[in-house]
């Protein structure tokens, strides 16, 4: 054994520990990233919990400091898939293709967010956890099921280029949906009440100044969740896929083993 070989192999385990601890850059700013999150979400938490009670919902309006900011982070996060998708259309980037399919599948999890504490809420102040009448509602459970559609069409295909494109088009197509949740509540007069905060006439809101300062934190809090999500579903998605190559190009065992020199089989 040469002595470069046997110093590559007799290394020290400190000198290997502090090299496997050092972080890369972008693992720093993902942890920075959750942290953050983790200090908003409980700055949230606690000027939602010291709020006062709401005149005619009671404490049911506590769970709109989660409803509320739960569904314009799905907003974001389906744009920010709808961004990428185009983007990959336009130049190929399989980038692109990653940090869209990972926005949508954060911006499922946010939307299913929403419908549940929508029906908790509804149960509370409206008697019912589901009303088939209600435009809102019945908009964002087509929205919800459409984008796990798309989760399920990018399981099933296996070629990458083949399920980017599809995958893509079905993410533009798909958001066409969210303009129509938002704005169903305008167009159509059913039990929901109108937007919080998205809305034509902002400088007429109806919310309580006493919730707005809550209600920023929270929503400050799930959008750094967002980034924080969708920042490690792209590093995994990055990791899967180089598990794929290393898998498709790795050899069987003994595949490259011949017989010695000077022999014949």
């Amino acid at each position: 054994m040469s002595p470069a070989t046997r110093s590559s192999t007799c290394r020290r385990p400190d000198t290997m520990t502090r090299e496997t601890a050092t972080l890369h850059p972008r693992s720093r700013a993902i942890t920075s990233t959750g942290v953050a999150a983790l200090c908003l979400m409980a700055t949230g938490l606690y000027m939602a919990a010291t709020a006062p009670d709401e005149e005619t919902q009671g404490e049911a309006a506590r769970l709109l400091f989660v409803h509320v900011p739960s569904a314009i982070t799905a907003y974001i996060a389906l744009g920010a898939g709808l961004v990428t998708a185009v983007w990959y259309l336009i130049r190929r980037s399989p980038a692109a293709d990653l940090v869209s399919a990972a926005a949508i599948e954060v911006g499922v999890l946010f939307t299913a967010i929403t419908l549940l504490t929508g029906m908790i809420w509804g149960r509370f102040v409206w008697g019912v956890w589901w009303d088939w009448g209600d435009a809102r509602m019945v908009s964002t459970a087509v929205l919800f099921f459409f984008y796990l559609g798309y989760l399920a069409l990018r399981r099933s295909i296996s070629d990458p280029r083949v399920r980017a494109v599809r995958c893509a088009v079905l993410g533009i197509v798909g958001f066409v949906q969210v303009p129509i949740v938002h704005y169903s509540v305008l167009w159509f007069r059913t039990l929901h009440q109108g937007p919080s905060i998205i809305r034509p006439d902002l400088a007429n809101s109806t919310m309580d100044a006493a919730f707005v300062a809550p209600l920023g934190a929270a929503l400050a809090a799930f959008i750094a969740i967002l980034a924080y999500l969708v920042a490690v579903r792209v590093r995994l998605a990055r990791l899967e896929a180089a598990v794929d190559r290393a898998a498709s190009t790795s050899q069987p065992v003994g595949a490259s083993v011949g017989p010695p020199s000077g022999l014949s089989v």
